[in-house]
């Protein structure tokens, strides 16, 4: 915990009614190298070298790695919530589903100024490997959901392990990082062997949740807002998922209620800085 505490500005002007909206809701029922290839002699280099040195300069510069895992000394391995101390929350997403549907939400979370952690998974980055960069270019932070999003408390120690290390190399091969963070997929609570095969695979601890939103139920926007609204409290970390219109549909509401209390939307990471 001696990383520095980065101050996220306040939001300023939410959707407008997004208030208003939000009290109906509320009131109806409230109390996630390129290969090098030989030149032939005498042709001009197009790239840059000790011959070209033009061309290193018109080079765009790499975007720089991606943030990897942090180690938090006196916190637990599985960690489901931040200090209740401290007026932040962190937004986590399930990433998956419609590729439209994630650059929604995330677009919604930077207009409010929250920055948002999403655990992806590996299968889901080779359908659409931009979505990596767009997570991070966005201010957010990516983690690891398993390759496959099956249910990894059930697997032998192999399978689990190789759920985990593809979406690792994926992370690695798209980001230069593994990610910031491990969560197991189907399953809010890691079992003792899959925690020991995430620190293998070098994620010191794993991220569960406190407030579960049930977006994945389709339960409806109101249903989700209430639910959330009604159990999110200083440190909370919320589990969301990308890929369903009602989490669209209540996230401004979210957020919203979120600035109302005074708390501010920030990743995993800074929560627990």
């Amino acid at each position: 915990m001696n990383a520095s505490d980065t101050p996220v500005p306040r939001r300023g002007a939410l959707r407008a009614g997004a208030g208003a909206a939000l009290a109906g809701v509320l009131a109806a029922g409230c109390a996630d190298p390129d290969a090098t290839t030989a030149r032939p002699a005498g042709t001009r280099p197009d790239r840059a070298s000790p011959e070209n040195p033009a061309a290193a300069a018109q080079r765009p510069p790499s975007p720089r790695p991606a943030p990897g895992p942090h180690r938090f000394p006196g916190l637990p391995v599985q960690i489901d919530h931040g200090p209740r101390d401290r007026a932040r929350v962190a937004l986590t997403f399930h990433g998956q589903g419609d590729p439209a549907i994630a650059r929604t939400l995330l677009t919604e979370a930077e207009r409010a100024q929250a920055r948002v952690t999403v655990l992806a998974v590996g299968s889901w980055l080779d359908e659409h490997p931009d979505m990596a960069r767009r997570v991070l270019d966005g201010g957010h932070e990516l983690g690891n959901h398993t390759q496959h999003h099956t249910d990894i408390s059930t697997m032998d120690e192999a399978a689990a392990y190789a759920e985990i290390d593809e979406c690792a190399r994926r992370l690695r091969r798209l980001t230069g990082s593994i990610g910031t963070w491990f969560r197991p997929s189907r399953a809010r609570d890691a079992t003792p062997l899959v925690r020991r095969l995430a620190a293998r695979a070098g994620y010191p601890h794993v991220l569960s949740y406190d407030v579960d939103s049930l977006d994945f139920t389709s339960p409806g926007a109101a249903a989700v807002t209430r639910k959330v609204a009604g159990e999110i409290r200083n440190g909370s970390v919320v589990s969301l998922h990308f890929g369903y219109a009602d989490t669209v549909a209540a996230l401004p509401l979210l957020l919203t209620e979120i600035d109302r209390r005074g708390l501010r939307a920030v990743t995993t990471t800074e929560l627990l800085t």
